[in-house]
């Protein structure tokens, strides 16, 4: 399945890097947008399992694929 490189911004400054599925940083943009979901979500990579608290995320960046090397 497709991976996204994802940064995940915190209150304080910290930032969180990973890559992720497509769908599980839809889940993650529609769980920010709905006051009644769950705080504590878990997102799942390759290499880990991480539970976020959604009451400290500042931003969300998330990878186009347009990126270009060169002039």
């Amino acid at each position: 399945m497709a991976q996204t490189r994802v940064d995940i911004g915190f209150q304080g400054g910290p930032a969180l890097a990973l890559r992720i599925e497509d769908a599980a940083i839809e889940a993650l943009m529609a769980a920010l947008a709905d006051d009644n979901a769950s705080r504590w979500p878990k997102l799942e990579s390759d290499e880990e399992a991480i539970t976020v608290d959604l009451s400290q995320v500042v931003y969300v960046r998330r990878e186009t694929g347009n990126r270009t090397v060169g002039f």
